[in-house]
């Protein structure tokens, strides 16, 4: 029988910008979490707080979240981490990734008698910290049942939506209209400013109008005041670009907008842009092609 302390206690595995905001809401709501990052330095503030540091948290915990940059560095590091797999339990990969990879992992840890979940976050990590982000998950439903108490740490809405894979799908669908609803934000702001409307007043007048987005509240500032902190990393928006390109390509898809998309988070890189927040794809539209 798993104690209460046990329940407590919850692996995370990466500490990048949304492994330390779900760091720390599980620190908020009383969890003990014991943590892993590949570079041992992001963990040392959560160690004050009363997070335990963990060589391997799948051998230490009987649920463990992963969130990873990509469905290739997920591979890179469990397989030096799976070792310390047993019978019931759950792995919980936050990691925005490849369909396709999240039900081999699905069929891998079941091999060992674990569970995995796909459980990415839609939702930028100040949200996620805020308790304010969308949680999408697929996988065995029992097992989505037996978290029901970590569901409302990760994020405010929590949908469950069937078989593995199905929320790594699901995720990419909302991030294409997520991310063409903050590049339009983008081309309709620099349109308002190049024709003599103040970009601030143009905002507020959208915020109020039938072209409104949640995009105006969390990026409209931050793009006009060129204050491109991350919560969010551009680059990271183009991996998930590219995943979408690919699974419409499999299914015989053309996706033209999320194309010119692509194209244009790839200028922004080229300009130096794919580590600042992905509000930064406003710059781009601001400097003429050269």
């Amino acid at each position: 029988m798993t104690s209460n302390g046990d329940a407590q206690r919850v692996g995370v595995i990466g500490l990048g910008l949304m492994g330390s905001a779900l760091t720390d809401r599980l620190l908020e709501c009383q969890y003990v979490p014991f943590i892993w990052n590949r570079t041992r330095e992001k963990a040392e503030p959560f160690l004050d707080r009363g997070a335990v540091w963990s060589d391997n948290p799948i051998a230490d915990c009987d649920r463990v979240i992963v969130s990873l940059y990509s469905s290739e560095v997920v591979e890179s590091v469990l397989q030096s981490l799976i070792n310390g797999l047993r019978p019931g339990q759950i792995m919980i990969d936050t990691t925005t990734g490849d369909p396709d990879q999240s039900v081999r992992w699905e069929k891998r840890l079941a091999d060992s008698g674990a569970v995995y979940l796909d459980a990415p976050i839609s939702g930028s990590s100040t949200q996620t910290r805020q308790g304010e982000a969308t949680v999408i998950v697929s996988g065995q439903q029992q097992a989505f049942n037996a978290c029901k108490n970590l569901w409302p740490v990760l994020g405010k809405n929590v949908f469950y939506v069937g078989a593995s894979g199905n929320a790594a799908k699901m995720k990419l669908v909302s991030n294409l209209v997520l991310g063409l609803n903050r590049v339009a934000l983008a081309e309709g702001l620099v349109f308002a400013e190049s024709i003599g409307i103040d970009p601030t007043s143009a905002l507020e007048v959208l915020r109020g109008s039938a072209a409104y987005s949640r995009q105006m509240d969390t990026k409209g500032r931050k793009m006009i005041e060129g204050d491109f902190s991350v919560q969010a990393k551009l680059s990271q928006h183009l991996k998930d670009v590219r995943l979408m390109l690919e699974a419409a390509n499999n299914v015989g898809l053309k996706l033209p907008l999320a194309d010119a998309h692509r194209k244009l988070l790839e200028r922004a890189e080229s300009l130096g842009l794919g580590d600042m927040d992905n509000s930064a794809i406003i710059e781009p539209m601001r400097r003429p092609e050269l």
